[in-house]
């Protein structure tokens, strides 16, 4: 969570208990400059099963600079937060887990191993068609922090594994062209708006050509929602982005046996 001289947040650390105490904290933390490690137990105030520990620390304009030029170049980088602070840089930059796992901190403020955090480009989501029904995905993927782009061109598509395509021109010709370019690619999700013979049709002329149709080729595209709307279509369409980015089953968190959120598996993280 970051925290603005005048009071703005961005971000949050749990579903709103903790954020009020947090930013009351990080006035002091921007005042002199010195880190603060709070430990709040959850049990007892909140209801909840455990503690949290949370370290506040003022953050150098240079993290800021670094991580938007790495972001900028859809490039995943790593955030390592040690006693000297927080720095951004490529994997590359950084000791293995192994190593990592060695260096131990002996400042107060951070008595923890480093921290390394990955963090990856916002999902491009690449839509292939205009109209009305464009709408509710920009609201949708604006809300999420993705990059939309509407009616994108054939030739060049630009893609990396972050980069999501919904094909929806509902114009068989204009799907047609647009699936022959987008399949090769290989995305991690290619989603196509229609019903199922429509689908049907396209994959045997794709067929035809020799194009490859990988597990990322979703048609028709979107959970089973009961959608009607275009609005109730995004949405669905969107949760199955999310469901394959996120490598989560898609099933009602009740039904879950697990634990909601997976446990972090680096050692590195103390």
């Amino acid at each position: 969570m970051v925290i603005c001289e005048d009071g703005n947040m961005v971000g949050s650390l749990s579903a709103g208990c903790l954020e009020e105490e947090i930013a009351l904290r990080a006035r002091e933390v921007l005042r002199t400059g010195e880190p603060s490690l709070v430990n709040l137990d959850t049990r007892r105030r909140f209801g909840c099963a455990g503690k949290i520990e949370i370290f506040i620390e003022r953050a150098a304009d240079s993290f800021f600079a670094h991580l938007a030029k790495e972001l900028d170049a859809r490039r995943s980088c790593f955030a390592v937060t040690s006693q000297y602070g927080t720095i951004v840089g490529e994997a590359v930059s950084f000791p293995s887990p192994t190593d990592a796992k060695s260096q131990t901190s002996e400042a107060d403020s951070f008595p923890y191993r480093p921290l390394i955090q990955k963090i990856h480009p916002p999902i491009r989501l690449l839509i292939f068609g205009e109209g009305p029904d464009s709408r509710p995905f920009h609201l949708l993927g604006n809300l999420l922090g993705w990059e939309v782009i509407e009616n994108v061109e054939l030739t060049p598509i630009e893609s990396d594994q972050w980069t999501a395509a919904i094909v929806k021109s509902h114009n068989y010709g204009r799907d047609f062209a647009a699936l022959q370019k987008l399949l090769p690619l290989d995305l991690p999700y290619v989603g196509l708006i229609g019903p199922r013979k429509r689908r049907n049709q396209l994959l045997t002329d794709l067929l035809d050509l020799r194009v490859t149709i990988n597990t990322g080729f979703f048609a028709p595209a979107g959970l089973d929602l009961g959608a009607e709307t275009s609005e109730e279509i995004a949405l669905a369409v969107v949760s199955e982005i999310q469901r394959v980015f996120g490598g989560a089953s898609g099933e009602s968190l009740r039904d879950r046996k697990l634990p909601i959120h997976a446990p972090v598996k680096s050692a590195i993280t103390g």
